[in-house]
């Protein structure tokens, strides 16, 4: 995450997100990477409760010890974690994750309940979701869950597709070929 921090960092006090490389291509106040505050146990179990389902485990640590969610790359690739309210007073103000559950309520129809969705990609709305079963992380369309791309692990997913994501983009954060896919199955 920190290979775009030449272009400028910025903590928002407000809602304890991390900004990473200032995207001024884009706009002033847009920013390549944001990583948010993590979740205490408390804020974690009123998610569930919100959620109405259990969070998988390695999702629930990545929320309460890696972030609360993430954008990579402004937006090409979204965790969603837990928004703690809609105050648009400020820009800082929406400096928060996506809500995780908008992930679960907008889930292809043909999703199961053992289909935990926690962000996609804005390059065409796709989604990711983590197996409940068996902790995999898989990649399938905006309107169909059907797997087309597997990980063993979240950790795993979050490497891999941050390399791949960093390799179709220059080091002022500006994608190199603004007509190929930034997906990972074509």
């Amino acid at each position: 995450m920190m290979r775009y921090r030449h272009l400028g960092t910025r903590k928002i006090e407000t809602t304890g997100a991390f900004l990473i490389g200032n995207a001024s291509h884009i706009a002033s106040e847009a920013w390549l990477n944001s990583v948010y505050l993590c979740l205490s146990e408390q804020e974690t179990a009123e998610l569930e409760t919100l959620l109405d389902t259990t969070i998988p485990p390695e999702y629930r640590y990545f929320l309460q010890n890696i972030s609360n969610g993430m954008n990579v790359l402004v937006d090409e690739l979204c965790l969603f974690g837990k928004r703690k309210n809609y105050i648009r007073t400020s820009m800082d103000a929406t400096r928060q994750p996506f809500n995780l559950r908008d992930a679960l309520e907008e889930k292809p129809r043909n999703a199961t309940s053992d289909m935990f969705f926690i962000g996609g990609y804005s390059w065409d709305g796709s989604k990711l979701y983590i197996d409940k079963r068996n902790n995999s992380v898989h990649y399938c369309k905006r309107y169909d869950s059907t797997s087309l791309k597997s990980w063993d692990s979240l950790a795993e997913m979050i490497i891999s597709e941050v390399k791949r994501l960093y390799s179709l983009f220059d080091l002022d954060g500006k994608q190199i070929d603004e007509n190929k896919s930034t997906i990972p199955v074509i």
